[in-house]
């Protein structure tokens, strides 16, 4: 097996500060952004880990307590740890007009076992309290909020403000409790709603909101590219995925240095990497790490001196004994924590020290085993991504076990590679600057640098404005959407449908393992299927142009990439990046070919550069045998995936003149062929029936 580590995402940072700088406010940039829409009623913002949301509200909610007659401000937060995020603040320090204040008594979360369903129901009375008293400021969970709603009603809460952090916790689905209280309170419209998060998707693809809901809202976004590129410290993030065959302490053993600032989060004991005991696996690492010395007395920390002679503080939060594990996450969430790199060095953790928490020296995130989702992958490598003095690499490593030839659970193994490549290939998306497309001949758009030439009439025109972080493309024979909601999702929501393609299973198996697969396959029937299921009530139209604007996204990112890394490689010999222009280096060319259109871009397999990557870290032999398993498993057309084809025929005809042929040597046109003959068959079938 490889024992390198190949980087599938790698991102060199700007380091221009401007993310951590403050204006006369005391506001940060995304927090002013936020700031300035603070009289919308509705309103949702869009920020990474460590840009800030917390006090981003705080502005927000003391300026409607006091100008906008809002009688009170009630937080709601996914867990308890997160409610500290909250605490007193003395803004005034820093030139606002108020300090954040909570009395004691109203922050919900600081009662003991608050997240136990017993104490979150006993919890609704406080509330209830709350509401009728003169008090402002109310933190609690969400458990605690929505036994309140059950309990006390939706109209107890007119004209306050509801503040939801971790919104992505919420979703459409009907039996997602907080959304459809949620749905209630939008559709009555006597609160204020302000939504956070730093992943605005959720791991089972369901929408967050539905979209009617979702179109009240006025969406404040602020991407990892502005934030990471505006660091002063961090230079560059890695996002890699690892394998290995056997136990996988063994492995991990290679991936861990004393010397690193490490949260290891080892795996569930119901998962398949597990060794089913989790105390002996802790032991094992920490042998790895060096001679056990005792632990701290007024921390729980264990000492370890290591080979060099170093003495390092390694925190255990799998430790059972309810005592001792809640000393050590007291002595990690201590004002030393935050001041003092050595406070401690490594953090071993299994359910903990994931979603809000906040350790600003962790250099590497090391993860054993696929998560639970897409969302709480993000939410790990976002606590690698904080800037901190002298902190100049971060990175986030996945390790997986690989499918061995007589493992009875190949297909399970199989599952969680493509997972661990989505979430890398989503990171890729996420960590991108942002994209904005015209058709051709649109003409420059304000803001944008078009190069040492300028803007050129007639040329493929690539503008960049490294402020903002985002991209002004020109796309030959693009669909553009003709609704405001459509519109919406082109700016706003596009990362959104990606994660929905990433994560669809027959999409990444054909694209990474199947040899005869037509990228059109992938990039216009079964992304347009996608969108439709995502917005069935827009026109095709619409659906097209999202669909269009979707799949450039992903690919040019993709491509870019691409050029980079072999760029840096031809250069260096290394594959180290040098600046953070490469990227946008990349994307310039990539699309400087005479008259880049979106049938090159459907042309090109959204897959194709993570394959590159995974075909260096994973053994030959196990990936000629994933590629086996995959091809037994090949499905045949089913019926909507027939007529998807026969559509994209008909339109292929109407642009050519002619029917597509089965004969042709076009490999897209006899796919699409094969589709109209799949889907008569269907249509003679159902007439038969019905004859």
């Amino acid at each position: 097996m490889s024992s390198a580590t190949i980087p599938a995402v790698r991102l060199v940072t700007g380091q221009t500060g401007a993310s951590s700088s403050a204006n006369e406010l005391g506001m940060r940039v995304m927090q002013a952004r936020a700031y300035a829409r603070r009289g919308e009623q509705y309103l949702l913002i869009k920020s990474p880990p460590a840009s800030g949301k917390s006090r981003a509200l705080m502005f927000i909610a003391l300026d409607k307590l006091h100008n906008q007659n809002v009688p009170q401000a009630i937080i709601v937060v996914p867990e308890r740890s997160i409610g500290g995020s909250f605490a007193d603040e003395p803004l005034t320090e820093h030139g606002f007009h108020w300090d954040w204040t909570v009395r004691p008594h109203w922050n919900l979360c600081n009662t003991p076992g608050a997240e136990d369903v017993r104490v979150a129901k006993s919890k609704v009375k406080a509330v209830a309290e709350f509401l009728g008293s003169d008090d402002k400021v109310l933190v609690c969970t969400h458990a605690t909020f929505r036994f309140a709603i059950d309990e006390l009603g939706i109209d107890a809460f007119d004209r306050r403000l509801i503040a939801v952090d971790e919104f992505h916790h919420v979703s459409a689905n009907p039996d997602n409790r907080l959304g459809a209280q949620l749905g209630s309170l939008i559709a009555r419209d006597k609160v204020h709603l302000v939504a956070m998060t730093g992943s605005y998707f959720r791991g089972d693809s369901v929408a967050v909101l539905t979209p009617e809901d979702e179109a009240r809202f006025v969406t404040v976004s602020y991407t990892y590219y502005e934030q990471l590129n505006g660091y002063r410290w961090l230079k560059t993030l890695d996002i890699a995925y690892s394998f290995y065959t056997g136990r996988y302490v063994d492995k991990i053993n290679t991936l861990l240095d004393p010397a690193v600032k490490t949260i290891v989060h080892i795996p569930s004991v119901n998962s398949r990497e597990s060794t089913k005991d989790k105390h002996r696996e802790v032991e094992e690492i920490m042998d790895h790490l060096g001679r056990w010395q005792g632990t701290d007395e007024a921390t729980g920390f264990h000492l370890i001196e290591t080979a060099d002679g170093r003495t390092i503080r390694v925190a255990d939060l799998v430790d059972d004994d309810p005592a001792r594990r809640d000393r050590v996450a007291a002595a990690l969430k201590s004002p030393a924590a935050r001041t003092d790199r050595d406070h401690v060095d490594i953090i071993i953790a299994l359910g903990m020290a994931k979603e809000g928490f906040d350790w600003i020296w962790c250099e590497h995130a090391l993860t054993v085993g696929y998560r639970s989702s897409l969302t709480e992958i993000i939410q790990i490598i976002g606590r690698a991504t904080r800037d901190a003095p002298g902190k100049t690499v971060a990175r986030f490593t996945n390790l997986i076990a690989e499918p061995a030839a007589a493992d009875d659970v190949v297909a399970e193994a199989v599952n969680d590679t493509l997972k661990a490549i989505a979430a890398s290939l989503l990171m890729e998306q996420v960590l991108a600057p942002r994209f904005e497309f015209t058709p051709k001949g649109t003409g420059p758009q304000q803001g944008y640098d078009y190069g040492p030439d300028g803007y050129v009439e007639g040329r493929t025109n690539v503008g960049f404005n490294e402020e903002r972080g985002q991209f002004h493309f020109e796309l030959k024979d693009l669909v553009q959407p003709t609704t405001p909601e459509a519109r919406r999702v082109c700016e706003q929501d596009i990362n959104e449908v990606i994660t929905s393609f990433i994560q669809d299973r027959q999409a990444i198996e054909r694209g990474m393992f199947d040899p005869e697969v037509v990228p059109e396959e992938l990039t216009q029937v079964r992304m347009g299927r996608i969108v439709r299921d995502r917005y069935p009530e827009m026109s095709e139209t619409d659906q097209e142009a999202i669909r269009q604007h979707a799949i450039a996204a992903l690919n040019i990112t993709q491509q870019a990439a691409k050029i980079v890394t072999e760029t840096a490689t031809e250069d260096s010999g290394t594959g180290e990046l040098k600046a953070n222009t490469n990227f946008v280096d990349g994307v310039r060319k990539f699309m400087n070919v005479r008259e880049l259109d979106i049938d090159l871009i459907d042309r090109i397999n959204p897959f194709d550069a993570a394959y590159a990557i995974l075909a260096k870290a994973m053994n030959e032999s196990t990936l000629r045998q994933v590629q086996a398993a995959i091809s037994a498993r090949k499905a045949t057309l089913t019926e909507d995936e027939a007529r998807a084809f026969a559509v994209r025929a008909v339109q292929w005809k109407r642009e050519r003149g002619r029917a597509p042929e089965a004969t042709s040597q076009d490999p897209w046109e006899r796919q699409l062929a094969q589709g109209v003959a799949a889907f008569a068959r269907f249509r003679q079938k159902a007439a038969a029936a019905h004859g």
